[in-house]
């Protein structure tokens, strides 16, 4: 039996998504720009996919952006609102445990001159509102915040912390990167102050090389990309109609599932956090006791196993068919120190030490025991091989 626990990294599609995708590709190909039948029945497509995910945020189609995915979108977030808006300021505030395609971007910007404070997290993952109250300026234009944390599962409160930010000034752009959060937990941007909003197709049972950027209707934002106009000339370039389609299709079927999908998973995350504690070294990361778990995210766990290169178990793992992640699998190809880890003070022991189990609406108990098993039998063998 396959036992797959990384759907953090990526979901597998549902099947009514896959077939629709696959018509949409042999059947109703055409091009969205054109203008006659065939250009106007994909037209229809990317129409019908914006209504299905506007729907599922309470906002209007217009607002939603079709993109290549999270990256995509928090790098048209990040970028073009820090052009649009640079007369107004040059600075910006983020935590320091944001994922790459939120770092990187705002790398980026400070060697093109802007100020960027990376403000810390506790150890639970959470940035305590006083703490961004503080970093606040005069000249602060954008604020970027992750929802949910794809390494360690904790969730930010944000309406607090937009409360925060437009207490002090409405004008400042309020970013959140819910890459992990959109079809897990609901999120109506409108109801939590949200400016711009970032979500990926692969991580809802869509397909890869989808996602889309909510832009609040006052948001002042330069194009990320330009040619042919598309998408109100925020995006140019022909849409991925088979891959909008299936992402909106994705995008409706997690909302209408949400609340047993939701207990599904807390229950599943529940047993795991029960049983991962027959596993001898096993640490659980930025989760004190049970009374916490359903403050964080339902499909993620970050478990430290104390003495056993993470690298290493991964692949003893992978060799029983059990599938699991060392961290952000966009940054694994740039493998080094987890800043999350660093930033929630995993001890430095445990930093190279820590995997990360995630589940998904196709997860069962029988695969956890499959995993837990193997873990028991595993870990003691390779602590002591390291230590040796």
């Amino acid at each position: 039996m396959e036992c797959y626990l990384d759907n953090a990294a990526t979901t597998k599609a549902l099947p009514e998504v896959c077939e629709l995708v696959t018509k949409v590709m042999y059947e109703d190909y055409g091009n969205p720009s054109s203008l006659h039948r065939k250009g106007m029945e994909g037209e229809n497509y990317v129409k019908e996919a914006a209504a299905r995910i506007a729907k599922t945020l309470k906002c209007e189609p217009k607002n939603i952006i079709f993109t290549s995915g999270g990256t995509e979108s928090n790098n048209m977030a990040l970028i073009g609102t820090a052009f649009a808006n640079q007369r107004a300021g040059k600075h910006i505030i983020t935590t320091c445990f944001e994922h790459a395609s939120v770092h990187e971007p705002l790398i980026y910007l400070e060697n093109l001159g802007f100020d960027v404070t990376y403000l810390p997290v506790d150890g639970r993952g959470h940035l305590v509102p006083e703490t961004l109250k503080e970093a606040l300026r005069e000249d602060t234009i954008l604020v970027s915040v992750m929802m949910v944390n794809n390494e360690v599962g904790s969730i930010l409160d944000i309406k607090t912390l937009c409360d925060v930010v437009k207490g002090y000034n409405k004008d400042i752009i309020f970013h959140v990167d819910a890459i992990q959060a959109y079809g897990k937990i609901k999120v109506v941007p409108k109801k939590l102050g949200i400016d711009l909003m970032s979500a990926s197709g692969h991580k809802i049972h869509g397909p890869k090389g989808t996602g889309f950027l909510y832009r609040g209707d006052k948001v002042k934002m330069h194009a990320y990309m330009h040619g042919g106009g598309q998408q109100g000339g925020m995006r140019s370039g022909t849409e991925n109609v088979p891959g909008i389609a299936g992402l909106g299709l994705a995008a409706e079927y997690m909302d209408k599932s949400l609340t047993e999908r939701q207990e599904h998973l807390y229950q599943l995350k529940s047993y795991f956090l029960e049983r991962i504690h027959e596993v001898e070294g096993a640490v659980v990361n930025a989760v004190a006791d049970f009374s916490e778990i359903r403050k964080t995210a339902p499909h993620v766990v970050s478990v430290s196993f104390a003495g056993v290169r993470s690298e290493v178990l991964l692949h003893a793992l992978e060799e029983k068919e059990i599938y699991v992640s060392s961290g952000s699998a966009c940054s694994s190809h740039h493998p080094g120190i987890s800043g999350t880890l660093v930033a929630i003070g995993v001890p430095k022991e445990l930093l190279d030490s820590t995997l990360r189990f995630s589940f998904s609406a196709n997860t069962t108990r029988e695969q956890i025991d499959m995993a837990i098993e193997a873990l028991k039998e595993l870990v003691p063998v390779l602590a002591r091989y390291t230590r040796k």
